[in-house]
């Protein structure tokens, strides 16, 4: 573990030595991350103006789930940025460098696609949600904090697994396999109350793909009238889960894995 928080703590400098030389665009990936969490907010909005509640869910109640999600995939991407994982490390060879480091794999991976301005998207979403909070008028326990940290470390589990099991099929493809803008689509329901699908939709949301489980779930914990405590509390487990077999199914490919060639 110290071993590698020293890691991180390095990369962290370099990342902002480059930054600081280029503090422009250091501020345009902020801005573009707050214009895309404002124009998902906005199409709420819009929602709501066309229809009162979406199922028995308030817009309040919505936005509420909405700064939830946030929270958890702005944590994600900060620290799990693999979207370019095939393209990078297995069709351009980079993972042969990896291999020859003591560290482990995805650790040197996480820690080189390191995207800090993708925290301020927690941030924002944390405000959304204490916004969403007063309105609602929903009462506020010591124990709130202590449960929103370890919901959120649940969700982002949740996301690291799988799309490292996602990003883990390259070793099994010589080319990127298209599958992880899919995926990236279907989480957006996650942004949603579930109950709102039908069967299938929420079975396949919550038992296969568990999106649900970075939105609407957990943030029932802290709601009054859609409160769930048993799937809230499955957060935390499922994430230790879901992060249990991505690891296990990278850590087979890369025992897999014969190198990039000539």
């Amino acid at each position: 573990m110290n071993f590698t928080m020293s890691l991180f703590r390095e990369y962290i400098a370099n990342y902002l030595k480059t930054k600081l030389t280029y503090r422009t665009d250091f501020w345009v990936e902020v801005l573009s991350d707050l214009m895309f969490s404002a124009m998902n907010l906005i199409f709420i909005f819009i929602v709501f103006e066309h229809t009162p509640a979406l199922g028995d869910w308030s817009e309040a109640e919505v936005v509420f789930v909405y700064g939830y999600f946030m929270i958890a995939f702005g944590v994600f991407s900060t620290f799990f940025n693999l979207w370019n994982f095939s393209e990078r490390y297995i069709v351009k060879g980079e993972m042969d460098r990896v291999l020859t480091r003591p560290a482990h794999s995805l650790t040197q991976i996480m820690l080189e696609n390191v995207d800090p301005p993708s925290i301020v998207g927690a941030f924002v979403g944390l405000a959304i949600m204490c916004t969403a909070w007063g309105t609602l008028d929903l009462s506020f326990d010591w124990y709130d904090p202590i449960m929103l940290i370890v919901m959120v470390l649940g969700s982002v589990l949740i996301y690291a697994g799988l799309y490292t099991t996602l990003a883990a099929i390259s070793f099994y493809s010589d080319a990127p396999t298209g599958i992880v803008p899919l995926m990236f689509n279907i989480q957006n329901y996650g942004r949603y109350p579930v109950q709102i699908y039908n069967k299938g939709i929420r079975f396949l949301l919550t038992w296969l793909l568990p999106f649900a489980f970075v939105g609407v779930y957990p943030a029932s914990f802290f709601l009054d009238r859609h409160r769930d405590l048993t799937m809230s509390l499955l957060t935390p487990v499922v994430g230790i889960v879901v992060a249990a077999i991505g690891l296990g199914v990278w850590n087979r490919g890369v025992r897999r894995y014969r190198g990039a060639g000539s």
